[in-house]
């Protein structure tokens, strides 16, 4: 309880606390992130819808620029298509139901890949066949995240914080029988000790974490080429590729692709 107590005061005030929003904080003026905010959107107007800036003011660091292409890479198909993010993320999911909930993936209508793009329905039977295959075992995103996407490293409160592209596939932590895009939590042993916190159910909890990257492809080197994962295994997280000093429950994220048997 005491550590508890001093999450509160010292960690989430100074880092978590900085990005949860107002109705002001997304339709008026931008939240102040780190103490920062670049000021009123448009005069002292209420702007009802735009994503730029709505949007991109808290998501701005990893989701928004990956999704335009801004971080390197190519854009997500589907801004390229002129989609935007209330296009899937609907009014009443930003404005909640009254409910609080513990992790988004306990939100019941929260926008999926299948809403439009129904499997069955596929034009090439190849693709049939590849998402009928994998349905239960691969996200979406598995196959379809273009390639690197933002990982942060080091804590806030550590040594100073770094952010580098990055691409790893393994085990999702919330559903251990699929395996999908990864992102890194860049908490380690130690990062919360100048704070008095030892985090002592360290290893309870993975250093990564299912993440649904906004840089989708139709065509990927995993769709385009079965090898990619089932023989290369390139992508995959490994022991080689963990943070030093993270959780051992990672190793329980590793996956082992197996290969494709060759018919005589």
């Amino acid at each position: 309880m005491e550590e508890a107590k001093i999450f509160d005061e010292k960690v989430f005030k100074k880092a978590c606390n900085s990005c949860h929003a107002t109705c002001g904080d997304c339709h008026v003026k931008s939240p102040s992130i780190g103490g920062v905010s670049v000021g009123l959107i448009n005069k002292h107007k209420f702007v009802r819808r735009d994503e730029g800036k709505t949007c991109a003011f808290c998501h701005g660091g990893r989701v928004y620029p990956e999704y335009t292409g801004e971080y390197g890479g190519n854009a997500d198909v589907h801004y390229q298509k002129g989609m935007m993010c209330l296009e899937c993320h609907t009014m009443d999911e930003m404005h909640g139901d009254g409910k609080a909930y513990a992790q988004k993936e306990e939100v019941r209508d929260r926008p999926r890949c299948t809403d439009c793009h129904e499997p069955g329905r596929e034009t090439k039977l190849t693709a049939r066949v590849a998402h009928l295959k994998h349905s239960q075992t691969a996200s979406c995103f598995a196959c379809h995240s273009a390639g690197e996407y933002r990982q942060c490293y080091d804590c806030h409160l550590g040594g100073g914080s770094q952010a580098k592209p990055g691409f790893f596939l393994g085990t999702s932590p919330r559903n251990r029988t699929e395996i999908t895009t990864l992102r890194v939590i860049p908490t380690v042993r130690e990062s919360f000790k100048p704070a008095g916190i030892q985090q002592a159910n360290f290893d309870a909890l993975p250093n990564y974490w299912d993440s649904p990257i906004h840089n989708i492809r139709k065509r990927t080197e995993r769709t385009r080429n079965c090898d990619t994962c089932h023989e290369d295994r390139k992508g995959f997280l490994t022991m080689e590729t963990l943070l030093k000093n993270s959780s051992r429950t990672n190793l329980e994220l590793i996956h082992k692709t197996k290969s494709i048997p060759i018919s005589k």
